[in-house]
């Protein structure tokens, strides 16, 4: 890997992550409502208000309070949760564990079988396979996570077919068997529309590469369908695969808040719609770092691996 290209993403991390921290403050802090009144209540007077303004230390600069949020970041102290009373690092560490596990299992799902898919679709171009494949994407796109969400509870955890739980959560440590079953259908939410996307961009791209000047010449010297694929096809179609799973993590991310309150998932979304609601501004401002951190990592991570697989990119 090129030193210098590794250098410049990471210093483009640094720099977005800078100005994802002034945006993160600045639009908490425009949010209506005020933190101690939804503490205290409507009946508050003003003179509890005051006090309670100067304990959480809303009385003060917005400029100060902002040093001030960024270095507490910084040593890892995110600060209190106004309304839980509890360090705000630990309410989001459990909550974003849980959501790491939803996500995580949706992304591996999705990429184990959208590029196979997408593939399959490529190679038989034409076919009813390619029409199966083209069918589902396009569904999977027109359908939001909402509906998706409705159809696979109506049908998997109903009453009347009750196959999956049609919500809660399940420690994964003290039974995974258990953690599947209710994670089962918050993943197929979050992934059928992931893999209708992907599948799709695997199959446009795959299906140039096969059309390509190189594939055709290794085919002329005789090269096996099998090894053209593998060798040949498969791997000079993956670099845009990769980038579109990166931004996806950010379609991930948000259809994790929509995914989670339905079917009752203690994990980051959940605990944002709570913040909102009760303006837990810490809770609120850790919580969007958290994800615009983990959407940074994603995309440098994606960087390097389509780097790796075309060295152009990290010589241009």
């Amino acid at each position: 890997m090129n030193l210098s290209y590794l250098i410049r993403r990471l210093v483009a991390v640094l720099v977005v992550m800078a100005i994802v921290t002034v945006a993160v403050f600045a639009i908490t802090n425009v949010l209506p409502g005020n933190a101690a009144l939804m503490i205290l209540g409507e009946n508050a007077t003003a003179q509890n208000l005051a006090a309670l303004e100067r304990q959480l230390g809303l009385d003060r600069p917005l400029l100060v309070q902002y040093f001030d949020w960024v270095s507490g970041v910084v040593r890892g102290d995110l600060g209190m949760s106004l309304r839980l009373g509890l360090p705000v690092a630990e309410v989001v560490g459990s909550a974003f564990i849980n959501s790491m596990w939803l996500a995580g299992l949706a992304l591996a799902a999705v990429t184990v079988i959208s590029i196979p898919l997408g593939a399959l679709a490529a190679i038989k171009r034409g076919t009813v396979y390619d029409t199966g494949i083209g069918v589902f994407s396009y569904v999977g796109t027109a359908l939001p996570e909402f509906v998706t969400a409705t159809l696979l509870l109506v049908l998997f955890a109903s009453p009347a077919n009750p196959i999956f739980p049609a919500g809660g959560f399940a420690d994964p440590m003290e039974d995974f068997g258990l953690f599947l079953t209710h994670a089962a259908l918050p993943v197929a939410t979050l992934g059928l529309v992931l893999m209708a996307h992907i599948s799709r961009q695997v199959r446009s791209e795959m299906s140039e590469v096969l059309s390509s000047d190189y594939v055709r010449a290794a085919r002329i010297k005789g090269l096996s369908e099998r090894r053209v694929i593998w060798r040949h096809t498969l791997p000079n179609s993956m670099a845009p695969a990769v980038a579109v799973i990166s931004l996806d993590i950010g379609y991930l991310l948000g259809g994790i808040i929509v995914v989670e309150e339905i079917f009752a998932w203690p994990g980051l979304g959940r605990l944002l719609i709570y913040a909102l609601q009760n303006r837990d501004l810490p809770v609120i401002q850790a919580i969007t770092l958290v994800l615009a951190v983990v959407y940074a990592l994603s995309n440098l991570i994606s960087d390097l691996v389509i780097a790796k697989l075309d060295p152009r990119v990290r010589y241009g």
